[in-house]
């Protein structure tokens, strides 16, 4: 089974044909730059000159930087303000003539890894967190997928975690990677006191640097790089679509 993967970010919008039963891209990867404002209608055409582009026809999964619930978008903190309360597979699904369903990005780019990645497979509770701008995650139990959490909001060390250890923040701060590991550590072992994952996978572009920063990794818990990478967000996208046609 084949399905378009769209990954919806801030600077562009990247999609391709996905072959849902090996996570292989079965078209080329099309990047469009995301539109400035980044408004509904605005994103919404973005997409159809995507989907217009690679030439397909049927069911489109979408990883898109907000909370999303029921087709309907409820946070804006890295987006335009204009998206809240926006029911935004109806919009895209009318743009496109075909059903779309969107999800949490960092959602659907844990679904990748757990389909494909780092943790195939894997039974028991899995953390992923994408690290980048933001921190965004994923949360996993025995395959499932509970949406929608934002763990990069968790209020540590005075502020939001993301501000303190997020990939943004060790640029900001001209931090050496054994300084950024020690923070990111302190977080990981904040969150694991919490939710006692078995596994964290890491994400972002961030995570091809692993080996910089492993040594300062000392929670008491397994923590590994992605492997689906920047490819993440498309595959994953694919696989909710897959989730969804299933119900």
């Amino acid at each position: 089974m084949e399905i378009l993967g769209v990954d919806i970010g801030g600077s562009g919008i990247k999609g391709a044909i996905v072959d849902v039963t090996t996570g292989e891209l079965k078209s080329d990867r099309i990047r469009i730059p995301t539109p400035q404002p980044a408004t509904p209608d605005a994103v919404a055409q973005t997409l159809k000159q995507l989907v217009d582009q690679i030439g397909y026809k049927g069911p489109i999964g979408c990883g898109f930087p907000a909370r999303v619930i029921k087709g309907e978008v409820l946070t804006a903190a890295n987006i335009d303000k204009s998206w809240i309360n926006v029911k935004v597979e109806k919009i895209f699904s009318k743009a496109v003539g075909m059903d779309v369903f969107v999800a949490n990005d960092a959602d659907v780019a844990g679904l990748a890894e757990l389909s494909f990645g780092a943790v195939k497979g894997h039974k028991g509770t899995v953390l992923f967190l994408t690290l980048g701008t933001g921190i965004g995650s994923a949360l996993f139990h025995n395959g499932h997928m509970f949406p929608n959490t934002e763990f990069g909001h968790l209020k540590f060390k005075g502020d939001s975690a993301e501000k303190y250890c997020a990939d943004s923040a060790r640029e900001r701060e001209e931090l050496k990677f054994k300084e950024w590991g020690e923070r990111l550590n302190k977080y990981l072992e904040y969150i694991s006191f919490l939710i006692s994952p078995e596994i964290i996978v890491l994400g972002g572009g961030v995570s091809k640097k692993f080996e910089k920063f492993e040594e300062q990794l000392k929670v008491n818990v397994k923590v590994v790089p992605a492997k689906t990478l920047n490819l993440a967000g498309i595959i994953g996208a694919a696989m909710y679509a897959k989730s969804r046609l299933k119900k």
